[in-house]
């Protein structure tokens, strides 16, 4: 018997209802078999969307606000089609045979795992969310249209999933530059985000300011980056890094580095994240220094060596 077979059983045992418990048992079974393609605190969708998926994907995407160790899936039509709850669970039943599903899934880790399952499809003839831990459906809301589900989407994921632990420091810079992408990815600086989280917004949270805060929130979006790069990006390192000349190859990266600066610095100032004019003598001091040390980070992280 396999593990997840064996978790439904028990839970029956214990007097779940059979169809919550295998309904849960289902769809952890499949968020296992996507989780080495998932990043932790992101929605991420679970295979390459086809044109017509994209707007209900950006819809999600601006709303579904993740602590930093929640697994989220988004599943679009080609997969969530095929992932239908128990016949019996009437209550379960979300959107009619042959129309296009969406589904959003969200797993809270733990010893108990609580799983949330939302279907947002605007086909959907009764979109909503679904909540399960330890077999049991332990709540459920039912919206009028697929609108009124993704607005009140994010208030049920920080009521059910979200982490209550303190968190650590990796977990700020995970959240903070997961916003950050989210705001890029979207062209948007409307989406959602718990502003006592995110040391941008909350500068003591990493016992700094807010200039401070601009640029480790710069340095960290490059850092996850170069540590997973795009083609264009692989291509430009890999290049600078053949050259021979030493003095060259610095040169290069320091251009890389400031360019990165300026284009990030940009993308706050044209979606309004930060008040440019507003800064202090003191902070304009600062931030001109902190320009120069974060390009020299940047260099330093980008090096052979560094």
């Amino acid at each position: 018997m396999d593990p997840i077979t064996e978790k439904a059983k028990k839970w029956i045992d214990a007097g779940r209802d059979a169809r919550s418990a295998h309904w849960q048992a289902a769809l952890e079974s499949i968020m296992n078999v996507f989780d080495p393609y998932l990043e932790v605190g992101k929605l991420t969708p679970v295979q390459a969307l086809e044109e017509k998926d994209i707007p209900v994907f950006r819809e999600a995407l601006a709303v579904v606000d993740l602590s930093p160790g929640l697994p989220a899936a988004f599943l679009p039509p080609a997969v969530a089609d095929k992932i239908i709850p128990p016949e019996s669970a009437l209550e379960l039943q979300r959107i009619e045979s042959g129309k296009p599903s969406f589904k959003v899934i969200v797993v809270r880790p733990g010893k108990e795992q609580r799983i949330v399952c939302a279907e947002i499809s605007p086909h959907a003839g009764k979109p909503g969310v679904d909540i399960f831990q330890s077999g049991a459906l332990l709540g459920t809301y039912d919206f009028e249209d697929h609108k009124e589900c993704l607005a009140t989407l994010k208030k049920v994921l920080r009521a059910h999933v979200w982490e209550k632990e303190k968190w650590r420091w990796e977990e700020f810079r995970r959240y903070t530059v997961n916003w950050f992408e989210r705001v890029m990815d979207l062209g948007d600086a409307s989406v959602s985000v718990e502003e006592d989280f995110s040391f941008f917004h909350s500068p003591t949270l990493i016992k700094s300011n807010r200039i401070d805060a601009i640029f480790t929130l710069i340095f960290e979006t490059f850092r996850k980056r170069v540590s997973h790069p795009d083609e264009r990006l692989e291509a430009r390192i890999s290049s600078i890094r053949a050259i021979g000349n030493a003095g060259e190859q610095a040169a290069q990266f320091s251009e890389l580095a400031e360019k990165t600066v300026v284009q990030l610095l940009a993308v706050m100032k044209d979606h309004g994240l930060v008040d440019f004019g507003a800064f202090t003598a003191k902070e304009d001091k600062q931030y001109k220094q902190e320009f120069e040390r974060t390009v020299r980070k940047i260099v330093k992280a980008l090096a052979p060596s560094g």
